[in-house]
């Protein structure tokens, strides 16, 4: 039988490492008129339905003003391939440089929100900011869907999963369980 004395101690400030909340995104915004993108390893799916989407943004990042100010960004959700860019994008600021013009991402206009989509993401996902009550505390974003996109050119993408500390794991085999989800049918 193991006991607690046959476990090794993990670090608390390491501990986002052990649960990785979902896959590497990018988030782009606009403020003035001016597009933005940043790099996003902390969010999460709070709710099915209506959805709701947790994301931290913090006001060391450029981002943080124009998600403030406008209450609106788009989750735009980049491919295993796209890993160097992605790791890019964060390592710079888009107070200093044209992030889409750096890194020759396509920004499409999106329908419901004045943040652009980025055509060469799998997914875009138009959000709104649905509350800002944890904001100051924890500087974590809920945010509403109102619109989502996907690339029809990329059936079956492999997404990216930061490990927290500079490596990166990617989506593997699927494992189809479907028939196993006996209480949960309906979101099949």
């Amino acid at each position: 039988m193991i006991t607690v004395e046959d476990l090794r101690a993990h670090p608390l400030d390491q501990v986002h490492r052990l649960i990785e909340p979902g896959p590497v995104i990018l988030i782009s915004t606009q403020q003035h008129g001016t597009p933005n993108v940043m790099t996003n390893g902390f969010n999460m799916m709070v709710r099915h339905a209506p959805p709701l989407i947790a994301a931290t943004v913090g006001p060391w990042d450029h981002s943080y003003t124009a998600l403030v100010e406008t209450g609106e960004c788009v989750i735009a959700i980049p491919t295993a391939d796209m890993a160097a860019t992605v790791v890019d994008i964060g390592n710079c600021s888009g107070a200093e440089v044209d992030k889409f013009q750096r890194f020759d991402l396509t920004a499409v206009a999106a329908q419901e929100v004045g943040a652009p989509l980025i055509a060469e993401c799998h997914a875009n996902i138009e959000c709104r900011v649905a509350d800002t009550r944890l904001v100051g505390p924890y500087h974590l974003f809920l945010l509403e869907p109102v619109r989502a996109w996907t690339d029809p050119s990329q059936p079956a993408p492999q997404l990216l999963h930061h490990r927290g500390d500079g490596t990166f794991t990617v989506d593997g085999p699927v494992l189809d369980l479907k028939d196993r989800m006996t209480k949960w049918q309906y979101l099949l």
